[in-house]
């Protein structure tokens, strides 16, 4: 798992052993990355299930202002500290371990980005999805980039929230969900 481009390009991002984390591909990652490409600059990000952190330091590798780190997981929130050191964003990373819906439920700021990639089968997806519409943590033109089972039908949200496009690599489904202004 590396940093596929921006300033900390290549850089390598250590995994946490064993099966409890499931780190999205280098290959679904990169499209992500490709679909949201112009609207990551500048902004502020969320990696919800942060795993390794892989998604929200790619963001601040391509130039993401800020990026907050959300994982229940004690092991998963040192790792990402590590990762993020190691690329150079430790003054740009704020890392919480936590539960996902009360971080949620708690949150006071706002996001330009957020990633939500949990567990499949979980249910958390559908969820923090709500939450995040009922708190309206997203800015204006925010961007909620979902990571789901190909098959998985994902909720519609209410106004101002719309979902949008979605994008299939084979079993991996990509779901976009913005913010009007």
């Amino acid at each position: 798992m590396r940093v596929i481009t921006g300033l900390a390009r290549g850089r390598k991002l250590k995994e946490l052993p064993g099966l409890e984390t499931r780190p999205t591909t280098d290959k679904v990652k990169e499209s992500m990355f490709n679909i949201v490409q112009f609207d990551v600059e500048g902004r502020r990000v969320l990696d919800l299930f942060g795993g390794t952190g892989q998604l929200g330091i790619e963001a601040l590798s391509r130039g993401a202002e800020h990026a907050t780190f959300v994982d229940q997981s004690k092991a998963a929130a040192g790792l990402i500290r590590e990762n993020a050191a190691h690329c150079g964003f430790a003054d740009r990373a704020r890392v919480v371990q936590g539960d996902c819906l009360a971080f949620l439920s708690g949150c006071r700021e706002k996001f330009g980005l957020a990633f939500l990639d949990p567990p499949y089968e979980s249910g958390l997806l559908e969820k923090c999805l709500e939450t995040i519409a009922a708190i309206d943590i997203m800015a204006g033109n925010g961007i909620i980039v979902c990571e789901s089972a190909a098959d998985r039908v994902l909720p519609e949200l209410p106004a101002p929230y719309g979902k949008g496009r979605e994008y299939r690599y084979g079993r991996i489904k990509i779901t976009l969900y913005r913010r009007a202004v």
